[in-house]
C-alpha cells in the first residue's frame, strides 16, 4: 500500500471535492482519499495506479495536472 498526491485542475467548490472524493474512493484498493480545494491537493492511499486515478478524476469532471 502506498500513498501518492496529485493536483487536480478546475475544482471551484465543495461539490467538486465531494465528486472527485466518490470517483477516486470507488476505485480498487484505495483506503483512503483527502482532496484539499485550496491546493487542489488529492492524496490517494491505496493501491491504485496513477491511470485509474486519472481516469476516475477524469469521470468526475476534472484533470490531474
Amino acid at each position: 500500500m502506498s500513498t501518492s498526491t496529485y493536483t487536480v485542475t478546475g475544482m471551484t467548490c465543495g461539490h467538486c471535492v465531494a465528486s472527485v472524493t466518490e470517483e477516486v474512493s470507488e476505485l480498487p484498493g484505495v483506503t483512503d482519499v483527502q482532496v484539499e480545494l485550496e491546493t487542489g491537493r488529492l492524496t490517494v492511499t491505496g493501491d491504485a495506479t496513477a491511470d485509474a486515478v486519472r481516469t476516475a478524476v477524469s469521470e468526475a469532471g476534472y484533470q490531474l495536472a
